[in-house]
């Protein structure tokens, strides 16, 4: 338990808050309209379907003023960079915002679906009051009209009316329908199969959350009960939409501003031959490095940015961490294929005459991620699946500098590095910039500050025969690099004991771009080797969010 609370107990600290909050916003509402004075007519009309579509509401409101401030990116960079001198733990909450921002949408669809069906209730319940079908009260209070003194409570003023019809066809029955569609499309396209095999359908429908609080506002103004809180509505959720409206307008600023291109490179094919010198040419990378410059442009290591290119489509916006260091003059990007936007990018680059500038890129951005944090530990544990190798390769380029420049202020003074890649051809582009790290750690004496570990899970047969082959080689036959490449995935068992093994008092960064379910096994070893003992070993979990 103790190792749980060191790297989750902040977290869930912060999620007991806000379901607390929750339950008593939905606890308190109930009571009010189920037991106040006030609405002892209504209920009896509507029975306790009135509490229980007033308490949900009470609860949405909360959740849309905080669903739209997680993903308000420069708000959370500007927060998390007054958090500098702050404790790690609280840094760490920001890095989680799309988590909650997911918990916020559970939590509206939830609730939704329970008001939803409560006023379905209540349309039936005051068209039978109307038609006379319960008893004389309810039907003289259903003949109430607005007169100087009183005002009706049974919306439905004739007794013809089909219950559909009047959902259609007033403010509070329309909207509520628009805004319930609205939120279905966005959370079932949120699904992570269509996030990662159709992001166009995400993103254009994600964009339905303009409609969903347009509606929001007007939902309930059809009839006094509902119009107080219509302006409640209004007093949640107005702060939020100004802030994201700012956002994006900065977005749109910084659209504007020129972004030149310093270097157009998609990375070249992966090849080797075979034991019977037959040429196996592996296919190409398919991974596309654009080096810009940009005016004013400041970035810290392991920062993402949105690229938008206005030839592929005008709205979409697509995150890519940079590859490159602060201490250079340029930022970089590494794009691989894996989608309609990144196809077509690569598709125009691959067709520009050499030296030529390409297609106009608007750039939003930096942002703040974990991996900023990777200098404040003394040890860091920097794993990387595939492309997501993208943040420590700024990590370890600014490592370069600092050693080259002799710079001071370097904290760290070990880094443990894990690469797992499916294919072989995956680790070309990033393999010279470990030779460089390699060599220079060596000449300076440092050949212990970096230790990495490449693993191959995906390999066949003529690769195999070729390893054979060059087996006694000095230098690895994949990568050239003299640590050689392990097959299969690391036992993280053995990984994180000889991490400990070797640091025995030490503060351990452990910081993953990957997928979640290698997220989830790194959290619970994080919390499985770390000490209670302030004195000893302790392992902190930071994974990149995007």
């Amino acid at each position: 338990m103790g190792n749980w609370i060191v790297n989750n107990g902040f977290t869930a600290f912060m999620l007991v808050i806000w379901m607390g909050i929750n339950i008593f916003l939905f606890v308190w509402f109930y009571f009010f309209y189920d037991l106040g004075d006030q609405f002892f007519y209504t209920r009896h009309l509507l029975g306790s379907a009135l509490a229980w579509a007033r308490a949900p509401a009470a609860v949405l409101n909360f959740n849309c003023l905080l669903i739209l401030l997680p993903v308000c990116r420069n708000l959370m960079s500007l927060i998390r960079g007054t958090f500098v001198c702050c404790s790690r733990t609280m840094r760490k909450q920001l890095d989680k915002n799309l988590s909650f921002h997911k918990l916020a949408a559970y939590m509206i669809g939830l609730m939704t679906a329970v008001h939803m069906i409560a006023h379905l209730l209540n349309v039936e319940w005051y068209n039978n009051s109307r038609q006379g079908a319960y008893d004389k009260l309810s039907t003289a209070l259903s003949n109430l009209d607005d007169t100087d003194n009183t005002t009706y409570l049974n919306p439905i003023r004739t007794t013809d009316l089909i219950p559909t019809y009047f959902v259609f066809t007033t403010i509070a029955g329309l909207t509520g329908v628009i805004i319930t569609l609205a939120l279905i499309l966005i959370i079932t396209s949120s699904m992570e199969v269509i996030r990662r095999s159709y992001f166009e359908v995400f993103w254009y429908t994600h964009h339905l959350f303009i409609i969903f609080f347009a509606g929001l506002v007007f939902h309930g103004a059809g009839y006094e009960l509902d119009f107080s809180l219509t302006m409640l509505t209004w007093m949640w959720v107005i702060g939020p939409m100004i802030l994201y409206i700012f956002e994006r307008l900065l977005r749109l600023i910084r659209y504007m501003q020129t972004v030149q291109y310093r270097k157009v490179r998609l990375l070249p094919c992966f090849f080797f031959c075979s034991p019977l010198n037959r040429c196996i040419v592996m296919r190409p990378s398919k991974v596309l490095e654009l080096q810009l410059v940009k005016a004013g442009f400041k970035m810290e290591v392991g920062q993402y940015v949105f690229l938008n290119c206005p030839s592929i489509s005008q709205l979409e916006w697509h995150p890519f961490t940079m590859t490159s260091a602060p201490e250079e003059d340029f930022f970089s990007v590494h794009i691989r294929s894996a989608g309609d936007w990144t196809d077509k990018l690569i598709d125009i680059m691959q067709k520009l005459p050499e030296g030529a500038q390409g297609p106009k890129m608007g750039v939003d951005g930096p942002f703040g991620t974990a991996s900023e944090d990777v200098f404040d530990y003394e040890v860091s544990m920097l794993v990387g699946a595939g492309i997501g190798i993208t943040p420590f390769a700024s990590i370890l380029k600014s490592i370069w500098y600092k050693f080259k420049n002799s710079n001071p202020k370097l904290r760290t003074r070990k880094i443990y590095f894990y690469w797992l890649c499916r294919e072989t051809h995956a680790f070309e582009w990033f393999a010279d910039l470990l030779q460089v790290l390699e060599r220079e750690m060596e000449e300076r004496g440092l050949g212990d500050f970096l230790t990495y570990k490449l693993f191959l899970t995906g390999w066949d047969q003529s690769h195999v025969d070729h390893v054979k082959v060059h087996f006694d080689e000095n230098t690895d036959v994949v990568t050239r690099l003299k640590q050689k490449t392990h097959y299969g995935r690391p036992i993280w068992e053995k990984e994180f004991e000889q991490v400990r093994k070797e640091n025995p008092t030490s503060v351990v960064g452990t910081f993953l771009c990957g997928p979640e379910a290698l997220a989830k096994v790194l959290a619970k070893k994080c919390a499985k080797f770390s000490d209670v003992d302030p004195r000893k070993t302790k392992f902190y979990f930071n994974k990149e969010n995007f």
